[in-house]
């Protein structure tokens, strides 16, 4: 049985709105929505999504796990796209100059959950991951 999906909302922590508030809605062409000073509403994807200012930590960490013989970041967030939507969000990205952790490509190729995938980082150093499934009906496979 399909279930509806039903949006999330995530809260993350910015250092700073201005430039956060560019990136979310000029590079990745997300509506903004409310807003006070220290925090701003977005429409990521029809998914609600609310950068908060948080002071920079004194150290930052780099956490990543391997996947397909990439140093993944942890944490990280993003959304599932189709195919065409990727390739053309991957071209917008790499037309507003986005500098890659992991550079579009092709992972599990000819296995269960192919897909394409990139990831990237927002000016606050949150890690972003997009993706689509060659099925999507493998999203969940084993």
């Amino acid at each position: 049985m399909q279930q509806q999906l039903q949006p999330f909302h995530l809260a993350i922590p910015v250092t700073s709105l201005k430039p956060s508030r560019t990136f979310y809605r000029e590079t990745l062409g997300c509506e903004e929505g409310r807003s006070s000073d220290h925090w701003v509403d977005f429409n990521f994807f029809g998914h609600q999504l609310v950068l908060h200012v948080k002071e920079p930590a004194q150290e930052i960490s780099e956490n990543t796990n391997p996947v397909d013989g990439k140093d993944v970041p942890i944490p990280h967030f993003g959304v599932v796209l189709s195919m065409e939507q990727f390739k053309n969000f991957a071209n917008r990205l790499k037309e507003n100059g986005i500098t890659f952790i992991i550079e579009p490509y092709i992972r599990f190729q000819g296995k269960t959950g192919e897909q394409a995938t990139m990831f990237f980082k927002d000016p606050s150093g949150n890690a972003l991951e997009f993706k689509a499934l060659k099925n999507i009906d493998q999203l969940f496979a084993n």
